[in-house]
């Protein structure tokens, strides 16, 4: 096959996998895709999310530190105490409670990382639509003209 022959098939398949991928920049116009495109969050969503984030990691970090158990019976105490009595167990079980702790930890990074993200995000719009109303007012203090407003988007 010649260059010019595959360089047409790769065009060819990126066009019919063009309609299957997500794209930013474009929205159908075709009846039955809903809305304008943009990305519409309010404070609301924004705010549960982050608090079912938050709720998550206090819960996790209560229910998923099996390497301690319950009366601080530890775990790792136990793999210990299995190794040293000669059962293979024991370094399996020690195995199991550092991948256990390193996927806890992860997740728990995940949850905090969501929680504090939101969090910020949910401040900084408020932050950004009280510094956009303030710049929407005349020096009066009367509310901007729609020809003025109209002026930022020539």
């Amino acid at each position: 096959m010649s260059f010019k022959d595959e360089w047409e098939q790769l065009k060819s398949e990126a066009g019919k996998r063009r309609s299957q991928e997500t794209r930013l920049d474009h929205v159908d116009d075709t009846p039955g895709h809903g809305g304008s495109g943009d990305l519409v969050v309010h404070r609301d969503d924004l705010g549960r999310v982050g608090h079912e984030a938050f709720v998550l990691h206090g819960r996790l970090k209560k229910a998923g530190d099996i390497a301690r158990g319950a009366d601080e019976a530890s775990t790792l105490t136990a793999a210990s105490t299995l190794t040293a009595n000669g059962f293979a167990m024991g370094d399996a079980l020690t195995t199991t409670a550092t991948v256990w702790q390193t996927q806890l930890d992860t997740l728990l990074q995940a949850c905090a990382r969501i929680s504090n993200h939101l969090d910020y995000t949910k401040k900084s719009h408020a932050h950004q639509d009280a510094k956009i109303a303030a710049s929407m007012f005349e020096w009066d203090g009367s509310p901007s003209s729609a020809s003025d407003i109209g002026k930022y988007f020539k």
